[in-house]
């Protein structure tokens, strides 16, 4: 399908002309932009930005043979773009590593490391239910409630030997546990 400029001139519909340059420049131009930016996701999104801008002005370009030179032009803007982007996060981050809310510090776990966390936990707490019950509280006052020997001896009128040894063999059948589990 063919179009008509003012001057009476017949020039190839925008669609049409970006399919044929899309199949003729695309691989190339991800191939520059990657090597300017060094980056996969990067370089895709400069080379549909600068295919989006052609199209967009298609109807403006007076050389539409330029075409192609147009789209290398804005495609090494467009990397230069992004790796003036890229230096002001850099910046941005060096700055403020130091805050406990900074971008790349984690003050929460993540959505998978929460599920992964309930899920260990769910299995370590019915591992845990299984014990017996001294070896249960002994493990719970210990772990839970960070009380030493001697505080968890106290609590249960038991000797701190006592503690010691159904601290062992409540980890032993914990570790056995978890491990047939996994």
């Amino acid at each position: 399908m063919a179009e008509r400029d003012r001057g009476g001139e017949v020039r190839p519909a925008a669609d049409d002309a970006i399919a044929d340059l899309y199949a003729a420049h695309w691989t190339g131009l991800v191939r520059l932009a990657w090597l300017l930016l060094r980056d996969d996701l990067a370089a895709e999104e400069v080379v549909q930005d600068a295919f989006i801008a052609v199209h967009r002005r298609w109807d403006t370009i007076r050389n539409h043979q330029a075409a192609a030179a147009y789209l290398r032009r804005a495609v090494v803007n467009g990397a230069r773009s992004g790796l003036r982007h890229r230096g002001v996060e850099e910046r941005y981050v060096a700055r403020e590593q130091g805050e406990p809310t900074a971008y790349t510090r984690h003050t929460e776990a993540s959505a998978e490391d929460r599920a992964l966390q309930s899920e260990t936990t769910s299995s370590m707490i019915g591992a845990l239910g299984r014990l017996p019950q001294r070896q249960r509280e002994v493990l719970t006052m210990r772990y839970y409630l960070d009380l030493s020997e001697a505080e968890i001896a106290d609590a249960l009128g038991i000797s701190a030997g006592s503690v010691k040894a159904h601290a062992h063999r409540g980890l032993a059948t914990l570790r056995d546990r978890m491990e047939a589990a996994s």
